[in-house]
């Protein structure tokens, strides 16, 4: 068993911006689940989806321009919402060290107001990640072009860009639309809010301070981010099983990053040296003896013999392929070798964490 280490807590400022449609539902989300140390925004063209928002703060983008009524699914005209209300996101962002941006790409305000918003937030010096989807297949190609357009120019000018692409989410058996959708596509935003905010407002064993969060993160372009929990004896490395062959993110390949940042949640009543261990063993064998980590650890007795991995990584070397005239980055997934196990034959076709969830 650990003894908490005590050790002067970072007073980190990080808010969390729904944009658009999608984004704003991503942070109810994260209000409804408890999601806490981050103040959470939520902004949008379309004045009455804005009043459904449970966040406290909002910014109506463009009254003008769009008079309440929505950007139409155009992008330009979120992005020129966006540019007529600069002063009133700027003070939404005010004086954070850090800036979440929640939103779907394809359409028009998510699309097109989201790069402003995280070209401000980098300009006022917070570092700034965007956690995006991406359409499905069968949403049409104009769809999925503009949402391409849109990543690229939203990887200009955040730090860092995370990718779920709803494809990965759809590709998955017997998980209701609503669900695959809805509460999947806002699950991993909210747990890799949480699993940073928490490494650094969180006492722990293992402390990182702003500093080790910006050496991963800043100026790093895509990143890969996985999300795990296990249970019982062999907690530890089923966790981080779990958040390195997460299905549902882009097709990178963990090995190739420079950066990773590893954020580990336990119950300080029973997790032991030995289970330590065991996980960085396996890290180290996934992952190789190349790539920087950064690895953090966090106590939270509410989480009874479990543990929770968050796992990001940055400066991932990726290809260049071109789609008709636009060109795309595309990497590849690499899945580490691990020991087999004994599983239900029914629960082949859903993730691990969502037979939890449905439990």
């Amino acid at each position: 068993m650990f003894n908490l280490a005590k050790g002067e807590q970072f007073p980190a400022k990080i808010r969390v911006i729904g944009v658009g449609g999608c984004g704003g539902n991503v942070v109810n989300y994260m209000i409804e689940k408890g999601i806490n140390g981050v103040e959470f925004w939520a902004m949008n063209t379309d004045a009455q989806d804005l009043k459904k928002s449970l966040a406290k703060e909002k910014v109506q983008l463009g009254e003008r321009i769009t008079g309440g009524n929505g950007a139409g699914g155009d992008p330009k005209i979120g992005r020129e919402a966006a540019e007529e209300s600069r002063e009133d996101i700027k003070a939404a962002i005010g004086d954070a060290n850090m800036v979440f941006i929640v939103a779907g790409m394809g359409g028009g305000t998510g699309t097109g107001a989201s790069p402003v918003v995280a070209s401000l937030a980098r300009e006022m010096g917070a570092l700034t990640v965007a956690v995006v989807t991406k359409p499905a297949t069968f949403e049409g190609r104009n769809r999925m072009r503009i949402a391409e357009e849109g990543i690229a120019e939203l990887s200009r000018v955040a730090d860092t860009i995370v990718i779920i692409p709803n494809d990965k989410i759809m590709a998955v058996k017997n998980i209701p639309l609503a669900k695959a959708l809805g509460g999947i596509t806002a699950d991993i935003p909210a747990k890799a809010v949480q699993g940073i905010a928490d490494l650094l407002i969180k006492e722990g064993l293992i402390n990182l301070d702003f500093k080790d969060l910006r050496k991963v993160m800043s100026n790093s372009g895509r990143a890969l981010l996985g999300v795990g929990i296990g249970k019982g004896e062999n907690k530890a490395v089923d966790a981080i099983q779990e958040a390195l062959n997460c299905p549902f993110l882009e097709d990178f390949e963990f090995g190739q990053a420079k950066h990773v940042l590893l954020n580990l949640t336990i119950d300080g009543e029973s997790f032991t040296n030995e289970e330590l261990n065991e996980m960085m063993e396996y890290v180290h064998t996934a992952l190789g003896d190349n790539i920087e980590l950064v690895f953090g650890v966090v106590v939270d007795n509410n989480i009874k013999d479990s543990a929770k991995v968050t796992l990001i990584a940055t400066g991932i070397e990726n290809r260049e392929i071109k789609i008709d005239n636009l060109y795309i980055s595309q990497g590849f997934r690499h899945t580490p070798q691990v020991e087999n196990k004994e599983i239900k034959r029914d629960d082949l076709e859903i993730p691990t964490f969502l037979r939890r969830q449905s439990d």
